[in-house]
């Protein structure tokens, strides 16, 4: 994500003495505090909450399944944008200014790219996980294994990493906007410019797996409104052991996919603010406030964080899992074959 260049009303300097620095945006000592306590605890919530989805499906055998592993590779995307992204972006959007040097500022807005790509295309599988397993939850089994779940997480990183190391290693991402790149270039600064191809790029990116995603969805919620309505509708007939195992199952399948449709909004109400802005301020000559920018930037951060809350408050598992890792018993050796569900 790249940092709008901003105008202060009091001029101060991100390199004192130093010719070429950048202006840097003053804040008083209260806001300061305020605003790196609020974007410091969204880090913190990304960092440790993600681990523990990650320890918790690694861990506990009953948690390895190929939609769980696809959970853990999400989890582990929105860890490393609380690890490699963030603590860097907080101090870039309070002190307005870039004190990590040039190098790492273009390897930070890759790293941005890439994991927040990553996040998404792992939403994608997820919903086409989730669908098979709601529209066939019995021979689900045999279409998504484990080795299928491996290649979708294996797209899921590849292209991301690769896509984003092309556009700005080759520096094609700032083709034919030389001039604004060199008024932007200053000493304790990363602005990491697009151009309007990239931008439209960008969006495309994020727009068609949003579309699957909500397609996907749709057609969950109205097969599980069916299913609902013909279980509903059988429940007082005598049903044979196979019915009532293909009853369960798919009520199981039903409550993962309302609960991952719940990370799916939460993922859109984040991401659409900034991917709509950025998009508009590429044909508009990049006229949005600084301020307004880092808000719609740190929606989208906040994203890696909330996941691990969704799931919280959804999966009686995770919450679980949480207490067994905090309290030490998964040091036990017979720790990994503990039962997490209550069926």
């Amino acid at each position: 994500m790249a940092s709008n260049f901003s105008q202060p009303e009091a001029l101060q300097l991100c390199y004192e003495n130093v010719n070429g620095s950048c202006i840097k945006s003053p804040y008083s000592p209260g806001t300061r505090g305020v605003l790196y306590a609020a974007f410091g605890s969204a880090s913190v919530l990304a960092v440790f909450g993600n681990f523990l989805v990650i320890i918790s499906v690694l861990h506990f055998k009953q948690l390895h399944s190929p939609a769980n592993f696809l959970i853990a590779s999400l989890a582990c995307a929105d860890f490393l944008v609380g690890v490699t992204v963030m603590p860097f972006s907080l101090v870039r959007s309070v002190e307005s200014c870039w004190y990590f040097g040039a190098q790492f500022c273009t390897l930070h807005s890759c790293f941005d790219v890439a994991f927040c790509y990553s996040s998404l295309f792992h939403l994608c599988f997820i919903s086409i996980d989730r669908y098979i397993a709601v529209t066939d939850p019995l021979v689900y089994p045999t279409k998504f294994t484990v080795s299928v779940s491996g290649m979708c997480i294996g797209i899921s990183w590849m292209l991301p990493v690769v896509y984003s190391g092309a556009v700005f290693y080759t520096g094609v991402n700032d083709d034919g906007m030389e001039g604004l790149v060199s008024a932007l270039n200053c000493i304790g600064g990363c602005q990491i410019v697009v151009n309007q191809d990239w931008v439209l790029i960008d969006f495309l990116l994020f727009f068609l797996p949003t579309l699957v995603m909500i397609i996907l969805y749709s057609k969950i919620f109205l097969v599980a409104k069916q299913q609902a309505m013909k279980i509903e509708t059988t429940s007082s007939e005598i049903k044979s052991s196979a019915e009532s195992y293909k009853a369960r199952v798919a009520k199981r399948e039903r409550k993962a996919a309302k609960t991952l449709g719940v990370t799916v909004v939460a993922f859109l109400i984040s991401w659409l603010p900034y991917t709509i802005d950025t998009l508009i301020d590429a044909f508009m000559g990049f006229i949005t406030p600084a301020y307004i920018y880092e808000i719609c930037c740190w929606g989208a951060y906040y994203n890696s964080a909330m996941n691990p809350l969704i799931y919280a408050l959804f999966f009686p598992w995770f919450r679980k899992a949480i207490k067994l890792i905090l309290s030490g018993e998964v040091l036990k050796n017979s720790s990994s074959t503990m039962s997490l569900f209550s069926e």
